[in-house]
């Protein structure tokens, strides 16, 4: 199935282009508000700016937050930035825990500095990301995030113990995506509307957008961990099944493959540390692509990217808003 979209021959920083002065003064806000007076964590933290990434949760943020009131107020950045904090300790935290040593084509954090560096950075990120927040003066935007980086931890425990578990399940794993990886893209989308007064019907529209975007993003990444090539993406091609992970296009073989298919599949999930280079993971790759679990997963991911955008019926007409519709668009449709 082929989503014809404009966004189709978008990249993400066309997409991003009207709001480039926006991400500017976010990344200034980023540099300064990481600055400690420990050099390794300066150093880390710089080498994880310099790193680039899709910075897509607080975009959602400013994006929002432009199309309810058209201007940014200070606290926006500010919010935005938290939110980023929040994303990459994760991430930090994610590679440590997965011995990853690749992330956007450059080594990890944890590669480079080592593994206590990462987390203890991570830690650094988490606690700042409160200390502005609080600076906000605003209970109910505590709340939202302190919830958020709760259920984000569970998320982390619960795909720890979905890991070499072929028994898992698509409900477990749904639920995983939206506890690991949509929960703070539904916290940004929902902080913009808090912070524009928005009614409650509103704010949960908002919510359901971010929600919704975050699901069919993971769903895609699920799709190109396959699918995808690794001088593009940035990664290996098959780390997840190398982790021992069970994603959906996993799932899928293992309910509807053929029965060589599955006792392959789940001796993989089992196993883990298949690579390229071994015919098991030939065969693995053969049974994903060719039997349905791709397409699978992209109508699941289809599914979330329109119910991302019908959440968006309320807003006015704007650029703003196209933005945002051609990013939901663009969650399915990236290569990278």
């Amino acid at each position: 199935m082929v989503v014809q979209t404009q966004a189709i021959t978008q990249t993400k920083k066309d997409i991003l282009a009207l709001i480039r002065p926006d991400m500017e003064r976010l990344n200034e806000v980023v540099r300064t508000t990481l600055h400690s007076e420990v050099p390794l964590v300066n150093q880390v933290a710089e080498y994880l700016i310099n790193a680039g990434g899709k910075r897509l949760r607080p975009a959602i943020h400013l994006l929002l937050t432009r199309a309810l009131q058209k201007e940014c107020p200070d606290t926006a950045y500010t919010l935005a930035a938290v939110v980023e904090f929040i994303h990459t300790s994760t991430l930090l935290h994610d590679d440590v825990v997965d011995e990853s040593d690749l992330r956007r084509g450059r080594q990890t954090a944890n590669a480079l500095f080592g593994n206590a560096a990462s987390v203890l950075v991570g830690d650094f990120l988490y606690s700042r990301s409160f200390q502005m927040m609080v600076s906000v003066q605003s209970m109910r935007v505590m709340d939202i995030l302190a919830d958020a980086t709760n259920v984000i931890a569970e998320g982390e425990v619960l795909q720890l113990l979905n890991v070499h578990d072929p028994d898992v399940t698509e409900a477990r794993y749904m639920q995983v995506i939206h506890y690991k990886t949509a929960r703070l893209f539904e916290a940004s989308a929902q902080l913009s509307a808090v912070m524009s007064a928005c009614t409650p019907e509103q704010e949960n529209a908002c919510a359901a957008y971010g929600r919704h975007l975050g699901a069919a993003f993971q769903l895609a990444d699920d799709i190109l961990d396959y699918a995808g090539d690794t001088a593009v993406l940035g990664k290996n091609v098959g780390d997840d099944l190398r982790e021992g992970k069970p994603t959906l296009p996993l799932i899928y073989v293992l309910e509807h493959g053929s029965d060589t298919e599955k006792v392959m599949v789940r001796a993989a999930i089992e196993n883990g540390g298949i690579d390229q280079a071994h015919s098991d993971f030939s065969t693995v790759l053969t049974a994903i692509t060719s039997g349905g679990a791709l397409e699978y997963t992209r109508q699941l991911a289809q599914r979330e990217v329109s119910a991302a955008k019908a959440a968006l019926a309320f807003l006015p007409e704007s650029a703003y808003k196209q933005v945002l519709l051609d990013l939901a668009d663009y969650a399915l449709a990236r290569e990278v």
